[in-house]
């Protein structure tokens, strides 16, 4: 018997055939064909708990109709089902068309021709489905390094998405992205005292590209780190309280760069969009080119190029052809994120970030890889400049106000900086502060070879909800008089 390979076959679809069935008397058609196949494998204490896999596919409508964008979707991608979609987008455009707020043009979807496919350098065919969850096995063994260790979790999402986008102006370009997520988790106990541990923090290596990615020599050598990590927290003592100098490690910077750099700077929560939802945000019209968001040493970019950065891409969802763009340059503010619909609304300059998370529904703006770009102080010297302080990675908690102005976040793993030196370990590490005066109190930013890459794959947001993938990546940045506390206060 030949061994399973990880990745089914799936059936072929033709949007360019099929977008010749719904053409009709609309301005402009617009078909988006989506297909995800994802699969979850994860192991507990060396035993197998979840082995899920799903297929999805479906085709999104879209037509301009007397100014106003229509939509509607359906997984029948027969020329019968694809048609009573498309009358039904027809339906509703013209019937919104009516109280609409604001006219759309056929230039806000742009012709589009091209491809786009996640850099691969070993095919997922190399790797079979036993081979896939040996490792598994072997990664929750390596995690449990103590009898202390309660509970050693490996999981792997290995998802297939391919996208195919053609119009009535012209557009046909595809996407293909093959998208890991890993979480290696140590849960260790002693007493009455129970600590968690995990690889960069949970689903937090979400990366693009091949079987490669699964580096299972380098990933068994970081599970009994962590395993040991969870065991040091167990005896550690709780973080300090106070103000202090604080340094994040990157994989504690995607959390805050996501929810204090990426959320508030969404053009259509700036609009109004989102306030019965996910919020607004304490950002004005009036602050792009002005607004002092952080010190000179914070520049922060929109770059869906980076290879094997995971919310990389060819195209937005309307076409627009992804570029890196600076947001924040030399702590100035100068550009949302925002597509080319809120763009046309707001008289403000945005980027290509008009996403949806899947075939039924809606693009909106939405955040692809925001990245801190690197300064040029190595972490040594940042730690040899603090007399008191702590370091701290990997995000355990957040809670950030409706405005994204307020924050309060915790790690999971920190150590004291005492007089220039890493000291003891510390556990429960929290810390809070206000977004604008928190970046300016930005001291530092590494090198770029101390870069490190980090996603989500569960960045929420829209009516009806959109779970989107996002990407950020950061060298480790120092900030100073930062309030920091420990567990429970």
């Amino acid at each position: 018997m030949q061994p399973l390979p990880i990745r089914p076959q799936t059936l072929a679809f033709d949007p360019v055939n099929a977008l010749k069935w719904v053409r009709g008397t609309a301005d402009w058609v617009g078909l988006r064909f989506v297909q995800e196949a994802q699969q979850s494998r994860g192991i507990r204490n060396q035993k197998p708990e979840t082995q899920n896999y799903a297929l999805e596919r479906g085709v999104q409508i879209e037509v301009l109709i007397d100014g106003h964008l229509g939509y509607a979707s359906t997984s029948d991608l027969t020329e019968a089902g694809l048609k009573r979609a498309a009358t039904r987008a027809a339906q509703l455009s013209k019937k919104a068309a009516a109280s609409k707020v604001f006219t759309f043009t056929p230039d806000l979807r742009p012709q589009a021709v091209g491809k786009y496919m996640s850099p691969v350098v070993q095919s997922p065919d190399e790797l079979t489905l036993q081979e896939f969850i040996s490792f598994l096995i072997e990664a929750s063994r390596r995690l449990k390094v103590s009898d202390d260790i309660v509970n050693a979790a490996a999981d792997v999402m290995f998802t297939e998405t391919h996208q195919h986008v053609v119009s009535t102006s012209g557009t046909d370009f595809a996407q293909d992205f093959l998208l890991w997520t890993t979480n290696f988790t140590a849960t260790a106990q002693r007493g009455g005292e129970t600590q968690r541990r995990s690889l960069n923090g949970p689903v937090a290596r979400c990366v693009q590209g091949g079987a490669e990615i699964l580096d299972r020599e380098f990933l068994l050598r970081e599970c009994e780190t962590v395993g040991r990590q969870a065991l040091e927290l167990l005896a550690a003592e709780n973080c300090p309280t106070g103000k202090m100098d604080l340094i994040l490690a990157p994989d504690q910077m995607l959390l805050q760069i996501h929810e204090s750099i990426g959320h508030p700077l969404e053009l259509d929560r700036i609009l109004g969009d989102e306030r019965n939802y996910a919020g607004w945000s304490f950002v004005k019209p009036a602050d792009f080119g002005s607004l002092k968001y952080g010190s000179s040493i914070m520049n922060v970019t929109f770059d869906p190029s980076p290879k094997g950065e995971f919310a990389s891409y060819g195209f937005d969802d309307c076409g627009n052809p992804a570029r890196r763009e600076y947001l924040i340059e030399n702590g100035i503010l100068v550009r949302g994120l925002g597509s080319l619909e809120s763009q046309k609304r707001s008289g403000l300059p945005g980027v290509a970030n008009f996403r949806s998370s899947s075939w039924n529904r809606a693009p909106i703006d939405r955040m692809a890889n925001i990245n801190l770009e690197p300064g040029e102080t190595p972490l040594e010297d940042m730690i040899s400049s603090v007399k008191d302080g702590v370091y701290m990675e990997a995000n355990s908690s957040w809670s950030i106000d409706d405005y994204r102005n307020k924050f309060q976040f915790g790690c999971e793993y920190g150590r004291r900086i005492q007089d220039g030196k890493l000291t003891h370990v510390v556990k429960n590490p929290n810390y809070r502060g206000v977004t604008v005066p928190f970046w300016r109190g930005l001291q530092a930013v590494g090198r770029a070879q101390e870069v490190g890459q980090f996603g989500s794959p569960y960045c929420g947001k829209g009516e009806p909800s959109q779970v989107i993938r996002v990407g950020h990546s950061s060298p480790p940045c120092l900030f100073s008089q930062v309030e920091v506390f420990g567990g429970g206060q």
